[in-house]
């Protein structure tokens, strides 16, 4: 049996699907209010702040999924992500599971330089330091034997659904309300997006590929190096529309974060957006060569269309 915990967002359900069409229909899904997708699934509703709870939801798994998002809140992620993921270390240390970690990329430096798998933390704000000391939680489990485990890190999304990125509400979900796009800071700094079904394809191929464990990989992302202008240009060329666009200064951001909680949150990662932000698979590309990575185009098409 493979087990996702925290089965309701997006990367979750994609993952779902991936498994129950290409691995096993025996699936696990649990989450605070689970939702059955297929009538095979076996929900379990559980607290992954619980530990008992966790460890009852892993019960008889051979492979756990942990890919629990959380509303950008700096305190909830302190609070919450290092104790799910002490709860669910331990949880399949006792039932011998192994464990497929979801992760982003944002303990990485805040340059130009391309950031691979060997690409070493260096956060800067509280978000980004509760995500590494997660993953370090897990690495050291790794190292110390604790648990067989995987770590498949995404960069910012871009996605169908129900995918949540600055990227997916100031871009493209504004071009298909007919609105003028909003750029973060640069349109013209380089930029690494993955489509989330990619990234939910690609967790499950590791999760279920022996030699991948032990080991970080990148997900699968289109090797393009495009920028927002870039992007917009696309779109332009989807819609059969001249979509302009306006950047946004870094001042608005701290601006409206004085009366915003969430705009508040973002200003930490807006650094981010004034390099380019280059995010290299070439790893993943090299082990799993059949995979087919969604261009830019064909996943603009498919958001626009």
């Amino acid at each position: 049996m493979q087990t996702i915990l925290g089965a309701n967002g997006q990367i979750a359900e994609e993952l779902a699907r991936y498994l129950h069409d290409h691995v096993t229909t025996d699936l696990r899904l649990v989450s605070r209010h689970p939702r059955r997708m297929f009538p095979t699934d076996d929900l379990v509703a559980a607290d992954l702040m619980d530990a008992e709870a966790t460890s009852a939801a892993v019960a008889g798994s051979d492979v756990v999924y942990l890919t629990v998002g959380l509303p950008i809140d700096s305190t909830l992620w302190e609070q919450q992500f290092p104790v799910m993921m002490a709860n669910t270390i331990a949880a399949c240390e006792k039932h011998g599971a192994k464990l497929v970690f979801f992760d982003n990329t944002y303990m990485y430096p805040r340059t130009s330089a391309p950031q691979t798998e060997d690409t070493a933390f260096e956060p800067v704000g509280r978000k980004a330091t509760v995500r590494a000391e997660t993953a370090e939680m897990l690495l050291t489990a790794m190292r110390d034997g604790r648990v067989e485990a995987v770590i498949g890190r995404a960069p910012e999304f871009y996605g169908p659904d129900k995918t949540k990125s600055l990227t997916n509400s100031l871009i493209f979900d504004r071009i298909k309300q007919g609105k003028r796009p909003l750029v973060p800071i640069s349109a013209h700094t380089r930029r690494t997006l993955i489509w989330t079904p990619d990234a939910s394809r690609g967790l499950g191929v590791i999760g279920n590929a022996a030699d991948a464990y032990g080991q970080t990989w990148h997900l699968p992302v289109d090797p393009a190096r495009s920028t927002y202008a870039g992007l917009i240009e696309i779109a332009s060329e989807v819609t059969g529309r001249d979509i302009g666009y306006t950047t946004v200064p870094g001042w608005m951001f701290k601006l409206g974060g004085l009366v915003n909680q969430q705009a508040k949150e973002i200003t930490e990662l807006l650094p981010r957006y004034r390099e380019d932000n280059v995010f290299e698979s070439a790893k993943f590309a090299a082990r799993f060569p059949d995979f087919a990575v969604t261009t830019y185009r064909e996943g603009i098409t498919r958001l626009l269309s």
